[in-house]
């Protein structure tokens, strides 16, 4: 079932998943906490996440910037795990990505 809702999104999206992103960027609250795991390897990242999400209130932002390409897979699988919100994920113009969480408990 996982990959039929996947592919269900993204057929109804088609080719233009990137701009609902980008338009959804500045529609999300700036995050509440900035966890920097640039330089980290994996699993390091999703480690810190999970220590420190709940520093966050319950519906507030979190990012996590990594440059670490498994990133890129692990934090929206975590979030699936433990049923957190992954909101969106952004490039950073210094090499990597942003990853931001909504907290949902």
């Amino acid at each position: 079932m996982r990959f039929r809702g996947r592919a269900k999104s993204g057929a109804s999206r088609g080719d233009a998943a990137s701009p609902p992103v980008a338009a959804a960027e500045p529609e999300a609250p700036p995050p509440v906490l900035v966890i920097d795991a640039l330089g980290r390897k994996c699993p390091i990242p999703i480690i810190m996440l999970a220590e420190r999400i709940r520093e966050v209130p319950v519906g507030q932002i979190v990012a996590v910037l990594a440059d670490d390409a498994a990133a890129r897979t692990d934090v929206p699988a975590w979030c699936r795990m433990k049923s957190q919100d992954f909101v969106w994920e952004e490039t950073l113009q210094q090499g990597g990505w942003g990853f931001h969480i909504r907290r949902t408990y």
